[in-house]
């Protein structure tokens, strides 16, 4: 489970603001993806081919501002790199820094990458919220790229999809769906080898550049900019196998007939060669693995506890000054409530999954949905379940636990 903390109290400012905006309807056209709507988007772009967005989101402006960017990779619960390119050498360091120990804005060449912002500030999960038209299960994360002048990672690819949403200032992109992803040998960093743009354009505030994986790609800043960087998870099948096969360990695999016995060989004789595997030892043991089996349920039960485990650098903040369960139920009805922008909330049709954890729908089912999928319940939504105590205590718990908030509905 991820951990929770009573010593990092959530910003009294940050409970007033508003909900983000909801993310387009599958059917509704939107200046997000071009005037496309999400269903034609997915149909004709996702997975297949890049998309340039002139001015996707209008009169953007950064989710953190530079003093705060940097106050960020400041952070020890924060993940952040920075990338230069001075004297041509490509170098990388990771995070965190303290003010003191990146170049300044003047120096040129040079990158600070803080991922996961949505995770630590409000403005920038409400802008990952505009992109909740692909599920949540593949939704990832908000990175933030500020870049000095000429500044860059190299020409590079990515194995997931990504949005690249200028939010300051100007970054030249270029790209090629070539086949050659080799890489440059002896760097800290990932530079294609043989890099060969076949397109070109420059990005100004509230432009975006969507990239389906493995399209090659090199971003250099005009000036100082600033990208967000909205990504999916692409989990490899290599990765998928062994967090399964891990998860199906934890749970005590079923190995055909229930029960769980010990290896046993009453036949075995004595032997000359005491270090040579024993043939008979290996066919029995491939005769137990043959007989492990799992069921849909079991896949989707991992999938759900899985991918709705926040990242490990996740800390929960829990209330200063905890409201008790009368207290909490008032200003809910009055209020609403809201996931933290930590919270991972997914459901199927038997179970929900929330950070990690799985638990049967039951009578959740009657209002959990709805929760996940707007991450959020309006007071009068509320009040219609606040007769339930059930429901009042485990909502109560959640809040608690920092997994809610109440008071932050507009």
């Amino acid at each position: 489970m991820p951990k929770r903390s009573p010593d990092h109290p959530v910003d009294a400012r940050k409970r007033r603001a508003s909900l983000p905006p909801a993310c387009p309807a599958p059917d509704v056209a939107t200046p997000l993806l071009g005037g496309l709507t999400p269903a034609q988007f997915m149909r004709k772009y996702w997975q297949k081919k890049p998309l340039l967005i002139r001015q996707a989101i209008p009169d953007i402006e950064a989710p953190l501002s530079r003093e705060a960017l940097f106050a960020l990779a400041d952070n020890d619960d924060v993940e952040s790199r920075l990338i230069t390119h001075f004297r041509r050498r490509w170098a990388l360091e990771h995070g965190p820094f303290s003010p003191d120990e990146l170049p300044t804005p003047k120096t040129r060449q040079w990158t600070l990458l803080v991922q996961g912002a949505d995770l630590h500030d409000d403005r920038a999960r409400a802008l990952l919220e505009r992109f909740r038209f692909a599920p949540d299960a593949r939704l990832d994360d908000l990175m933030i790229s500020y870049a000095s002048d000429g500044g860059g990672v190299g020409p590079h690819f990515d194995s997931y999809d990504v949005f690249l949403l200028q939010v300051h200032g100007k970054r030249r992109w270029r790209i090629g769906a070539q086949r050659d992803l080799s890489l440059q040998e002896g760097l800290p960093l990932k530079i294609l080898a043989n890099f060969q743009p076949e397109e070109e354009w420059v990005l100004e505030p509230g432009d975006m550049l969507y990239l389906p994986p493995h399209i090659a790609h090199d971003g250099i800043a005009e000036g100082e900019c600033m990208t967000c960087s909205i990504g999916f998870r692409s989990p490899s099948t290599n990765e998928l196998t062994s967090q399964f096969l891990y998860w199906l360990a934890e749970r005590g695999a079923d190995n055909g007939n229930g029960k769980d016995t010990l290896y046993r060989d009453p036949d075995q004789p004595a032997v000359a060669h005491p270090a040579q595997l024993p043939a008979a030892l290996v066919e029995r043991v491939g005769g137990v693995l043959a007989k492990v089996r799992w069921s849909d349920a079991d896949v989707s039960s991992f999938v759900g506890s899985w991918l709705s485990e926040p990242k490990a650098n996740v800390v929960f903040d829990t209330p200063e000054k905890p409201l008790d369960e009368a207290r909490f139920v008032a200003q809910a009805a009055k209020n609403g409530i809201t996931l933290d922008r930590r919270t991972i909330l997914l459901y199927d049709s038997r179970s929900y999954y929330l950070n990690g954890e799985q638990y049967l729908l039951k009578e959740a089912r009657k209002w959990l949905p709805a929760l996940a999928d707007r991450r959020s319940m309006d007071g009068k939504r509320f009040v219609t379940l606040s007769h339930d105590s059930c429901v009042t205590a485990l909502l109560h718990e959640w809040y608690r636990a920092g997994w809610i908030r109440t008071g932050v509905l507009a």
